[in-house]
């Protein structure tokens, strides 16, 4: 069995070295952060303002900076200067990737789902001297949804996909076969079923520990009452937090799950809290933006999850204000 402490991968897709997803890391938050209000547009920040913000969540001045440095080498953000003033916006391979994450975080749980009731089957076997390789075949499929039934037998509910099949091409080493296969159950005690392969238990926990904390906001999001630095924190890691959830549980499908499973219900707190909080936790932003750079940040805006789920929705809009290099 995969345990849930396992199944999270430390890396992304390659296009962009993007930083760790470990929450409450200041990288992570900060790519959160300024995606979750500037990706539409591209919009600029200045790097006060994301010292500034990401101060709210105890991040000090001086990692904060590093912060910033950072995305800028891994080519996550893109920097400008304006005399003493710079400021950072996303790259167009980092809004590319985001932007795909953040479809896939959107359209997750959304519908009924359906299963054909088949299983994609990735068996590969490959030299012991090959360690590297070998972790970079697991992190492949693991950062896709896939979890190993036994060592060198990986499986997915969900057909395989180009994007995955082109990947295993390029990492594939020794022998791999990929199958589309149904599970026939046996009479014996040594039967195993596919759905095993994930901790199922681990997952659940996991559902039920969202859902507790993050309903308990819910009465003061429609009265009002979370509002500047308060809206941004908590927006920010509702987000950071549940975009866990398309990698540990990748849609398994629900007639294999026990009853009452969490997945449904786990998205519609995650849509009041993050939907609930936008206006207060927007104006937030451009009020910090505004105190150390006159001007009204029209550009800055918090999306919906309806809207991260329209395709093309962050389009490259020309900037009407980009600072100019010097």
């Amino acid at each position: 069995m995969f345990s849930i402490d396992e199944i999270f991968p430390d890396g992304g897709p390659e296009s962009v070295r993007l930083p760790r997803r470990q929450a409450g890391s200041p990288q992570g938050l900060g790519v959160t952060l300024i995606s979750d209000y500037t990706i539409g547009a591209r919009a600029w920040l200045p790097s006060a303002a994301i010292v500034v913000l990401l101060g709210e969540f105890g991040v000090s001045n001086g990692a904060a900076r590093t912060t910033i440095s950072r995305l800028a080498r891994r080519g996550v953000l893109e920097g400008s200067r304006q005399g003493k003033h710079s400021s950072y916006r996303l790259t167009e391979p980092a809004v590319a990737n985001l932007s795909r994450g953040g479809l896939g975080i959107a359209a997750f749980a959304a519908g009924p789902g359906s299963w054909d009731g088949s299983w994609t089957l990735v068996a590969f076997t490959m030299p012991q001297e090959e360690t590297t390789q070998r972790r970079a075949v697991r992190d492949h499929l693991r950062w896709r949804g896939y979890a190993p039934l036994y060592d060198g037998v990986w499986l997915s509910p969900h057909p395989m996909t180009a994007e995955e099949r082109t990947g295993l091409e390029g990492l594939a080493l020794g022998g791999m076969s990929v199958f589309r296969a149904q599970h026939l159950q046996l009479e014996t005690q040594a039967n195993r079923n596919p759905v095993d392969a994930w901790d199922i238990a681990g997952i659940a926990k996991e559902y039920t520990g969202f859902i507790k904390r993050w309903s308990r906001l819910l009465p003061r999001i429609t009265a009002g009452a979370v509002t500047g630095a308060a809206a941004v924190r908590a927006r920010t890691e509702v987000m950071d937090t549940y975009r866990r959830f398309p990698v540990i549980d990748p849609l398994l499908p629900i007639e294999l799950l026990p009853p009452g499973w969490p997945r449904a219900r786990a998205r519609e707190v995650f849509v009041a809290v993050y939907d609930g909080l936008a206006a207060s936790a927007q104006d937030h932003v451009r009020a910090v933006a505004a105190s150390v750079a006159e001007g009204p940040h029209a550009q800055i805006r918090a999306h919906t999850v309806a809207e991260m789920s329209v395709v093309g929705h962050h389009p490259f809009k020309p900037e009407l204000t980009t600072p100019r290099m010097k």
